[in-house]
């Protein structure tokens, strides 16, 4: 909502030729498949707890339905300040919900089949690219929903913006789940294990990107600099998470969950905060954020009007601060 300004009132945090902007957005695409992955664990270690499977499953249902409710609401409200009902988004919120009710159906499986499962819809969705939503007629949306966002219609007046497809999703929280067992093991042997597996995840991303023969649908190239090109190298597609996307974000988070295992003291204690109430932070800060650039667009004199209603919306060219301002606003 603070924008970045750019003299051609737009920017694109994907060009690879701007290290600052790309590396400012690249280090965000951490966020949704460490979450997800790790909503899959939190779900097995909770069936863990006396549960029955069947109490497991009503548990998943609930809260997905609630999670994909919350995102067509309070959260809907929260990026758009507009009670407008012409206009709704499914994001990452409503790919965890839909993601949790995927799972509450997937638990009633052998935990190997959840994995098989889990690994199918992530290592192999991208087979699915060349399939286009239009060659399903009248259930295109479905298929916008599943693996191509898109920007849909519905009827005259609403508008329902696509953009977490949830094929992948519902891939990495199976995983998270079928990975959870590894959390119950000793110390020595869930770090050996984190290890392993993110050294897997990561050395597999570098050859198979290396290769540019599947995984991404957009290859990397050699550019001018030696920067740009590592950069094009890591510049995978989120829309929805290919495979070498995920192998990208979810190796580094196995090895770092593993070197903080020993993590103490007042600044791993400040985190752990953040990490007890994640969905409470993650509204409020959209909340905040926005209102933020509300009174920042009408004390620099800007154009406040685009602020509330549909998103994404037009900024008026000229409008933002420059990169550092951006970390300012982040940090406080």
């Amino acid at each position: 909502m603070c924008a970045i300004s750019s003299p051609r009132g737009g920017f694109n945090p994907r060009d690879v030729t701007d290290p600052a902007l790309f590396m400012t957005r690249w280090i965000t695409h951490f966020c949704a498949p460490a979450f997800v992955f790790l909503a899959g664990v939190s779900a097995f270690l909770y069936g863990e707890r006396g549960r029955s499977t069947r109490q497991l499953s009503r548990f998943l249902l609930t809260r997905g339905i609630w999670l994909v409710l919350i995102e067509l609401t309070l959260v809907r409200l929260a990026w758009t300040f507009s009670f407008d009902l012409g206009y709704f988004f499914s994001q990452v919120i409503f790919a965890i919900g839909a993601s949790m009710i995927a799972l509450s159906v997937l638990v009633f499986l052998p935990r190997s089949a959840v994995a098989a499962i889990a690994l199918i819809l992530i290592a192999w969705h991208n087979l699915l690219d060349p399939i286009k939503a239009e060659a399903f007629g009248p259930a295109a949306a479905i298929w916008n929903f599943l693996h191509e966002p898109a920007l849909l219609q519905f009827g005259a007046t609403v508008k329902w913006f696509a953009v977490y497809p949830l094929i992948p999703w519902i891939g990495v929280m199976a995983a998270g789940y079928a990975f959870g067992p590894v959390f119950m093991l000793d110390r020595a042997k869930r770090t050996r294990w984190l290890v392993g597996w993110g050294t897997v995840a990561v050395v597999g991303f570098v050859l198979l990107r290396a290769s540019n023969v599947y995984g991404d649908p957009a290859p990397w190239s050699v550019q001018a600099g030696a920067i740009a090109t590592l950069l094009s190298f890591v510049n995978c597609e989120k829309y929805p998470p290919s495979l070498l996307y995920l192998a990208m974000t979810i190796g580094p988070t196995l090895l770092l969950l593993a070197a903080v295992e020993n993590a103490r003291g007042r600044f791993a204690a400040w985190v752990t905060t953040f990490g007890r109430v994640p969905f409470f932070y993650y509204v409020v800060h959209v909340f905040v954020i926005h209102a933020l650039a509300v009174i920042f667009a009408w004390v620099s004199g800007a154009e406040t009007g685009w602020l509330f209603g549909p998103f994404p919306a037009d900024k008026p060219n000229g409008y933002g601060v420059g990169l550092l301002g951006v970390f300012s606003v982040w940090l406080a």
